[in-house]
């Protein structure tokens, strides 16, 4: 499913094969004291659905920066615990 939105949030990472991937925020949500992203893949304007991927994000005002969950470990339970909180 794509969605287009008007306006978002968007950031940028570094794809495993070293493209700039364009990411949407789709949500954001607060676990365990650390502030999280969900970020969707853009392409063509068009926020791509499918794949949903999480980040930790800092804040500083109104900047901020995402990083990658390192432990694959730590990635599932926070997926995990997100996928809890939005069935809510």
């Amino acid at each position: 499913m794509e969605n287009q939105f008007e306006e978002y949030v968007t950031f940028h990472i570094t794809a495993r094969d070293g493209s700039d991937v364009e990411m949407a925020v789709v949500d954001e949500f607060d676990f365990e004291k650390k502030h999280y992203v969900v970020g969707a893949v853009v392409k063509d304007d068009v926020i791509d659905d499918e794949g949903i991927y999480i980040y930790e994000s800092m804040i500083d005002g109104d900047d901020f920066t995402v990083q990658k969950i390192k432990k694959d470990f730590d990635y599932r339970r926070i997926a995990r615990a997100y996928m809890e909180m939005d069935e809510e």
